[in-house]
C-alpha cells in the first residue's frame, strides 16, 4: 500500500520530544512521531534473504530462458511415484483377463498397458496408535478355575514394541518435535503417553542400537571427505566432570562422505567440533591415506588427531566469500570483483558435477580452468595492500586479510583430489545445496545419540 506524502518539520519534531520529557504525549503528537517512524522505516532497504550475487550488488534479475515448446510444464503437484512410502495395492480388473476377447468390438483381444490407471488417496492417523485386546475369561462355577482366551498371534509381550521407539525418536531428534507437545498431540487423539514414558522409551533403545552407532563410527572414520561444523545448543541439565570448567554446549555435525554413501554423526555436549572429529579419527584404519577435512576456519573446528592419523586441511569458500558479502553496501565494485570472480569457480565446479567427474579429473579441471582465476584473484587482493588502496582495519580489509590468512585451506580443492569447494553438501540429483547440519541431537544423562542419515 503506497503511503501518503508526509511533510516533517524537524522543528516541531524537537518540540515534541522536549515536551514529552515533562509529560506524556498528547494524541496530535504521538501521531506525528508514529508517522515521521514508520516514513523512515520505509526508506530503509529491505533485508537480504539470500547471498547471491545478483542480490547481494543490486544487480538485475537475469530473464529466464524461454522454455522448449515441445516440452509441457508440470503442474507442480507430487506424482504417485514421489510416494515413496505409500502402501502399494494392485487391483486387477474384476471380469476381463488379458488375452481375452474384446467386449466392445468383440474382434480383437485385451493386453496389460504398460502403466496402470494410478490413484492416490491420503487418510490421517496419529502417530502412535494403541490396540486394546479384550480377552474372554470363563470361570467354572463348581472348581473356581477361570480360562482365559489366548493373546492373537503376533501381539508379543511387550506394551510398546520396537516402532513406537523408532517413531518417537524420529519426531523427537529428526523432526524437532518435544515431548510434551507429542504427549499433547496423543492426548488429543485418545492416546495417553506421559513426556516421562517418552523418554525411557527412548533411553532403554538407545542401549540396544550402540552396537549399530558403534559400527556408524567406524566406517565413518574411514570417510574420504568429513565435514565438521558445530553450534551453539541450550540443554537444560547435562551431567559434566568435576574437572571440566567449560561452561558452553554445542552440537557438533560431522558428515563422512566415501564414494557416494553419506553418514551423518551429531554429538551435543561440551567438546568442539575438533575435538568430536578427533574421536571419530580415533576409529580410522591403519595405512589409509588422509582424508580431507572440510571446515570454516575457525580454530575449534581443529584439534590434535591421534597418533598415526593425519588429514588434509580444506577451509570453507562459502564462508570466506560471505566476508565480502558483508560489507558488500560500502564497497561495491570491489566486492564486486571479488564476487563475480568466485562465481566462476563455482560454475566450473557445477560443470564438473554436470559432466560427473571422477575425483581425479575434476581435480585436474579446475586446474586448468580455476588455478588461473585464484591466481588473478590472490594478485590482486595483495596488490590492494602494497599499493595502499585498502585500509587493513576497514571491513573490506578484514576480508581480504582473512582470505589471504587462509588461502591455502581455501584453494585445497585445486591440490587435493576430492576436496570440495565449501562446507555445503551437495545433492547430485536436483544440485541444491543441503546446508551442513548441526543440531538435532541431545547427550543428557550421560547418553549420546547419534542420528544418521545415509545417502
Amino acid at each position: 500500500m503506497k503511503r501518503p506524502r508526509l511533510e516533517v518539520n524537524l522543528e516541531e519534531l524537537d518540540r515534541v520530544l522536549d515536551h514529552a520529557r515533562e509529560a506524556p504525549l498528547n494524541e496530535s503528537d504521538y501521531e506525528k512521531l508514529r508517522n515521521t517512524l514508520h516514513a523512515l522505516a520505509g526508506m530503509l532497504p529491505p533485508p537480504r534473504s539470500t547471498e547471491k550475487t545478483k542480490n547481494v550488488l543490486g544487480q538485475p534479475e537475469t530473464p529466464e530462458p524461454k522454455s522448449d515448446p515441445e516440452k509441457q510444464p508440470g503442474h507442480g503437484r507430487n506424482g504417485a511415484s514421489s510416494y515413496t512410502g505409500a502402501k502399494q495395492v494392485a487391483v486387477p480388473h474384476p471380469t476381463l483377463k488379458p488375452g481375452e476377447p474384446c467386449p466392445g468390438c468383440r474382434k480383437g483381444k485385451i493386453y496389460p498397458q504398460k502403466e496402470p490407471r494410478v490413484l492416490v488417496r491420503l487418510i490421517g492417523q496419529a502417530p502412535l496408535a494403541a490396540t486394546v485386546y479384550s480377552l474372554d475369561r470363563l470361570r467354572c462355577n463348581l472348581c473356581g478355575e477361570v480360562f482365559t482366551a489366548p493373546e492373537p498371534e503376533g501381539v508379543g509381550p511387550e506394551k510398546y514394541d520396537e516402532t513406537t521407539a523408532a517413531m518417537i525418536a524420529l519426531l523427537k531428534y529428526g523432526s524437532g518435535m518435544p515431548f510434551y507437545r507429542l504427549e499433547k498431540l496423543e492426548h488429543l487423539l485418545g492416546i495417553p503417553l506421559p513426556a516421562s514414558t517418552q523418554w525411557e522409551i527412548v533411553e532403554e533403545t538407545a542401549e540396544v542400537i550402540k552396537a549399530a552407532r558403534d559400527e556408524l563410527l567406524r566406517q565413518a572414520a574411514q570417510g574420504e571427505v568429513l565435514h565438521n561444523d558445530d553450534t551453539s545448543m541450550r540443554v537444560l541439565a547435562m551431567a559434566r566432570e568435576p574437572s571440566d570448567d567449560r561452561t558452553g554446549v554445542f552440537t557438533s555435525g560431522i558428515v563422512s562422505t566415501q564414494q557416494g554413501q553419506k553418514i551423518a554423526l551429531y554429538f551435543t555436549g561440551r567438546q568442539h567440533a575438533g575435538e568430536n572429529l578427533r574421536d571419530v579419527l580415533a576409529h580410522r584404519a591403519k595405512g589409509l591415506a588422509a582424508p580431507v577435512q572440510m571446515s570454516d576456519a575457525l580454530s575449534r573446528n581443529t584439534s590434535a588427531l591421534p597418533d598415526g592419523v593425519e588429514i588434509l586441511l580444506a577451509n570453507c569458500l562459502a564462508h570466506g566469500r560471505r566476508q565480502f558479502v558483508e560489507v558488500a553496501d560500502s564497497f561495491p565494485e570491489a566486492c564486486r570483483y571479488v564476487l563475480e570472480t568466485l562465481g566462476r569457480i563455482y560454475k566450473y565446479d557445477a560443470e564438473a558435477r554436470e559432466q560427473k567427474l571422477s575425483p581425479a579429473e575434476r581435480l585436474a579441471f579446475h586446474q586448468q580452468h580455476s588455478k588461473p582465476v585464484m591466481e588473478h584473484l590472490q594478485q590482486w587482493m595483495e596488490r590492494q595492500f602494497a599499493e595502499h588502496l585498502v585500509e587493513p582495519n576497514s571491513g573490506l580489509g578484514k576480508a581480504i586479510t582473512y582470505f589471504l590468512r587462509h588461502w591455502k585451506g581455501l584453494t585445497a580443492f585445486l591440490r587435493d583430489a576430492g576436496a570440495p569447494l565449501d562446507n555445503n553438501l551437495w545433492n547430485a540429483a536436483s544440485g541444491i545445496p543441503e546446508i551442513m547440519p548441526t543440531s538435532g541431537l541431545c547427550r543428557v544423562r550421560q547418553i549420546q545419540w547419534f542420528f544418521v542419515g545415509l545417502g
